[in-house]
């Protein structure tokens, strides 16, 4: 063993998939190779995959945890279709994701895992090692949990068996360091800050890392190596970070921008929870958290907190922001400030509380009583929740309204290499406060071209006014039962949302500025994935383009003039046509048809490329 010479392939990117129990680390070994990766200048996507049951029966199919990274030298907009490399640390994990590996992949397995007890609770009728369904792929049979036991045995250091099998995942680590021809002291580096506070649990952890990444290096079975240089186009400092940790930036820096303190009040629910707990971490930055009773409670202080001079916001995901409308009808007739972030996950009701769908659309659209417009914005990208965060703070700070902004599971819990912004260059929000004792100063007076309200803060001098759920008088604020004055105040409501639209950019079509044969359509999330289908499609010759939208309600102004002049127009989403629906609704003229997909998943780059040429090529 080892007097082979190991074979070096570079490759442009690879796709990694690690699955296993819930309580295996699956998803802290995708983020440790993940971090891995993003210090070497690989660009990378990742697609955390996990049960929404707090804990399966162990081995079990519905227990299976995994977490998928798509790492190149090329820009990575996807975290891939399917897997190059699969790590299975049981039989359960393999059955599972059988369906997602590549034809040939390479699967490692923990040998020690795969006998007739875990073939029995993963419900398989005959041993997969010799059915013949493996054949064709690359399977490394590695005794993961046995040489972890026996490393962390040799040191006698007392450490317990229980501790010993959670030292796996950095065998697995090892032996990947060694397969992607990577330095092993970033793992070190990785385990010293994980464990800083630990320090046995440091040098176990070492030892087993080393004890992969030499198994590697002696078994013939791995003869070959894979090296994938760094991205060439990434310039300037870069981070990993999830979607839902830029969103909470995009919120602090919105706030910061405005010349206002952040409040949220929010109540945990997946998959959004990790903004509320991202921004309790940011009290030198003077935000203030609060952990509501439920999600009622959550709106309403926020809303409160817009009322008392502070920038609002509240975070949630379908089933809350249902609870939240009939507070988000009194943000929109009081016209204060207030970001509403949901984090969109699959329905109805608890329906898939960990996977990713685009089904709230026509919620955060329509979704309140009475007539009750406010703007509706979708992120695109794990790092750009952080832009359009901000963007949200400057839309209901500028326009003093209740805005909505949409991410989904996918973006909330995937990461993407980031480019970390100069702070000074992102433009400050023009917040229309009054000064006391403007003798000019009435509630429901508005600017003459955004047509917002201006904002007193309670406790100004001479600014002494009521707002609140019942309609108020046009510009002087006393309650107005009257039905004229309602109609008056329901167009000013309607046409100062419509007003965005002056303030947002135009809308942008990837590929044929000048039009052509099919206009690919979405919106929010599913960029990554249409934008690669539609840019592999058009280096094959199609005449196909890509319109994704981020801004929802109210539509960009060009967008009629977009559509117009393409002779075909797919709307893609992940749900069952809401987008398309909306666009019949405001632009009826055109037809559209629709590619939906409603599994928990995001879209993939094959499925889309046969559908958009089975359309490229209808006669």
């Amino acid at each position: 063993m080892g007097n082979n010479p190991k074979k070096v392939i570079e490759l442009e990117d690879v796709v990694v998939k690690f699955a296993g129990d819930s309580g295996d680390g699956m998803q802290l070994t995708g983020t440790q190779f993940s971090d891995a990766s993003a210090s070497l200048g690989n660009d990378l996507l990742t697609f955390p995959d996990y049960p929404s049951e707090i804990r399966a029966p162990q081995g079990t199919v519905a227990g299976v945890s995994g977490f998928q990274v798509h790492i190149g030298q090329k820009e990575i907009q996807t975290p891939g279709d399917l897997a190059d490399v699969l790590i299975a640390l049981n039989p359960a994990a393999l059955k599972t994701n059988m369906k997602w590996v590549k034809q040939g992949a390479t699967i490692i397995i923990d040998i020690d895992n795969f006998d007739n007890k875990h073939y029995k609770k993963a419900e398989y009728v005959e041993d997969p090692l010799s059915d013949g369904s493996l054949s064709g792929f690359t399977v490394i049979k590695a005794p993961i949990t046995s040489l972890s036991r026996s490393t962390v045995n040799s040191l006698d250091m007392g450490i317990d068996q229980k501790t010993a099998d959670k030292t796996r995942n950095q065998f697995v680590m090892g032996l990947l360091f060694w397969l992607f021809n990577r330095d092993v002291t970033i793992g070190e580096d990785f385990i010293n800050k994980k464990f800083s506070k630990k320090p046995d649990l440091i040098k176990v952890n070492h030892a087993v890392l080393h004890a992969g990444y030499n198994y590697a290096e002696t078994v013939e079975a791995i003869a070959t190596q894979f090296h994938i240089n760094p991205a060439k186009n990434k310039k300037g400092r870069f981070r990993q970070i999830t979607g839902n940790v830029a969103t909470a930036w995009g919120l602090i820096a919105g706030a910061e921008k405005a010349g206002l303190n952040l409040f949220l009040g929010s109540y945990p629910i997946t998959p959004a929870t990790e903004i509320l707990q991202e921004l309790s971490n940011r009290k030198h930055l003077g935000v203030k958290t609060f952990q509501a009773e439920d999600e009622i409670a959550g709106i309403c202080t926020a809303i409160g907190a817009s009322f008392g001079g502070s920038l609002g916001a509240t975070s949630t995901s379908g089933p809350g922001l249902a609870l939240k409308t009939e507070a988000a009808g009194l943000a929109v007739i009081t016209e204060l400030p207030l970001v509403i972030v949901n984090v969109q996950r699959g329905g109805p009701s608890t329906g898939l509380p960990t996977k990713t769908e685009q089904s709230d659309l026509m919620q955060a659209i329509h979704g309140r009583h009475g007539e009750s417009p406010l703007p509706v914005i979708a992120a695109s990208s794990p790092g750009n929740c952080f832009n359009y965060a901000y963007e949200a703070c400057r839309i209901a700070v500028e326009h003093m309204t209740p805005v909505i902004l949409l991410t989904d599971g996918y973006l909330a819990n995937g990461t993407e290499l980031w480019k970390i912004p100069d702070f000074d260059k992102i433009p400050s929000i023009n917040t229309p406060l009054v000064k006391d004792n403007d003798p000019d100063y009435q509630p429901y007076r508005r600017d003459p071209e955004k047509l917002n309200r201006f904002w007193a803060v309670p406790g100004q001098e001479g600014l002494q006014h009521r707002i609140g759920g019942l309609e108020k008088s046009d510009i002087y604020g006393q309650v107005s039962h009257d039905p004229y004055n309602h109609q008056v105040m329901s167009n000013n409501r309607a046409e100062k949302i419509k007003r965005v639209e002056n303030y947002i950019p135009e809308q942008e079509i990837i590929g044929n500025k000048d039009g052509g044969e099919l206009l690919i359509i979405g919106w929010g999330g599913t960029y990554g994935a249409l934008n690669s289908a539609v840019k592999e499609l058009r280096n094959e010759g199609y005449d196909i383009s890509l319109a994704q939208f981020n801004y929802i309600f109210p539509l960009p102004k060009n967008t009629e003039e977009v559509f117009a002049k393409f002779k075909k127009r797919l709307v893609c989403e992940l749900n069952m046509g809401q987008f398309a629906e909306y666009l019949r609704s405001q632009l009826p003229q055109y037809s559209y048809d629709q590619f939906n997909k409603i599994q928990g998943l995001p879209f993939f780059i094959s499925e889309l490329k046969t559908k958009f040429k089975q359309i490229l090529e209808e006669k």
